[in-house]
């Protein structure tokens, strides 16, 4: 009870410095949150506190197996022990812990029940809930389809995205499900067949939006919207070319033909599907086809709209950190953008800790944090011209950023969303005037 006072207090002196503890923050991200709080009530960061030691070491418990504290995470609504304590499961724990069991039984990393849990459910949801509006067509049906399909398309996008940097999420002894459930659940959630594993792991984090990166922003004004269509408008009508091309460019010409093929096919499955039940396909694939990539570039034009501009390449300068519910609670951590791109292959669970681990190096390297927002409503502020806003969210990290009055956080962030020139371009990452213009279609 006198930890619980303790907690209150100290975030109600955070709330007094502009932090927002949403009720719905994960345990990990309130902890998070909390550490950075204290550094900004101490006017600097204390990379060697017995505070933020402890908190290291109880986010290393919580995700160790053999620890006695250790949390699987089983559901995104609830936590672990939210969940026990509901009236469901309170009157049988007996189930929760038998599915549990048997759950760590079945996932590639024991924290990861949760994947599990979502399997089942698309299973017994999107998939016969697709066939049935094929076979029976009503609107109202196709609705609440649709909606549900938005609903499940996030998680099911960053549970994919576990899956194409781990090599899988169940546990080896199940491969071929695991290899197999994306070609049913992909067309369904609003992917094409193997294309976020070509564009993501085998192009976006080999280029680091770099200049050769198909979804690089650095082009671009990123509070402008006129650029921000103009983004999102090259990716959906040309992609489908331009990643094959690149692989092509590239000298893997094997994997730009795999990646063709699969984009294609792709596109011939859902043509197939129109031929069958042109309404059904519509809603079934078509609609979250769409609603799906204009979601990806918008989400990648928050993650990388701040751009440092004396070390644009630097993953610490060129992705921000997020603490904030739909980013972490739903989508498996995906807040932790900078963490990701300094360790692709890093589980999700590791990110908060990991983060507290390197929070000195964040700070030394002026890396963006931001909480109580996640990237769509960063894209929308940045298109708003809403700085003042987002200078708000910012949780200042490091003694420069912790000093800065609002107005010059808002400074700090209009300088970081500032269009690079061609030039700056080949002077920053040392490229050639002719290998920066044949990505941007200019002549030399």
């Amino acid at each position: 009870m006198g930890e619980a006072f303790e907690d209150q207090t100290m975030e109600d002196k955070m709330a007094s410095i502009g932090l927002v503890f949403d009720a719905q923050l994960t345990e990990p991200d309130r902890l998070v949150l909390q550490e950075l709080g204290k550094d900004m009530l101490a006017g600097s960061s204390s990379p060697g506190s017995s505070s933020l030691a402890e908190t290291i070491a109880t986010l290393h418990a919580v995700n160790n197996p053999a620890d006695p504290r250790f949390e699987p995470t089983v559901f995104t609504s609830y936590d672990l022990a939210d969940a026990r304590a509901s009236r469901i499961f309170g009157a049988v724990p007996w189930l929760l812990e038998a599915y549990i069991a048997w759950g760590r039984r079945i996932v590639r990393v024991e924290t990861d029940v949760v994947m599990l849990t979502h399997l089942l459910l698309y299973f017994a949801t999107t998939l016969p809930s697709a066939i049935l509006l094929f076979w029976y067509f009503r609107y109202l049906h196709a609705v609440a389809h649709l909606a549900m399909q938005i609903f499940y398309m996030g998680p099911y996008t960053l549970l994919k995205h576990q899956h194409i940097h781990q090599r899988g999420v169940l546990a080896k002894r199940f491969g071929t499900i695991d290899h197999l459930f994306p070609y049913v659940m992909d067309l369904l959630m609003g992917h094409t067949w193997n294309s976020y594993y070509y564009h993501h792991v085998k192009h976006h984090h080999v280029e680091a939006n770099g200049p050769h990166d198909l979804s690089s922003t650095i082009r671009y004004q990123r509070d402008s919207a006129r650029d921000f269509a103009a983004y999102v408008g090259r990716f959906l009508v040309l992609v489908w070319v331009d990643l094959p091309r690149y692989f092509l460019r590239t000298g893997k010409t094997v994997m730009g033909l795999k990646c063709g093929f699969w984009e294609v096919g792709s596109y011939v499955a859902i043509w197939a599907a129109f031929q069958v039940n042109a309404r059904a396909a519509a809603f079934v694939f078509l609609i979250p086809l769409m609603l799906m990539r204009l979601a990806l570039m918008a989400g990648n034009w928050g993650q990388h709209a701040f751009v440092d501009e004396d070390e644009p390449d630097s993953d610490y300068r060129s992705s921000v950190t997020l603490v904030d519910v739909s980013s972490n609670r739903f989508c498996y951590n995906d807040g932790y953008h900078t963490s990701h791109h300094l360790n692709p292959l890093r589980h999700w669970r590791e990110h908060p800790v990991a983060f507290l681990q390197g929070k000195a190096d964040y700070a030394a390297q002026s890396a963006l944090v931001f909480h109580n927002i996640d990237y769509m409503f960063i894209t929308i502020r940045l298109l708003m011209k809403d700085y003042d806003h987002l200078a708000r969210c910012l949780v200042p990290i490091g003694a420069e950023q912790i000093a800065m009055t609002l107005p010059e956080r808002v400074a700090l962030l209009k300088r970081h969303t500032r269009r690079f020139t061609e030039a700056e371009i080949v002077a920053k990452y040392k490229l050639s005037s002719q290998a920066s213009s044949a990505h941007s279609g200019k002549k030399a």
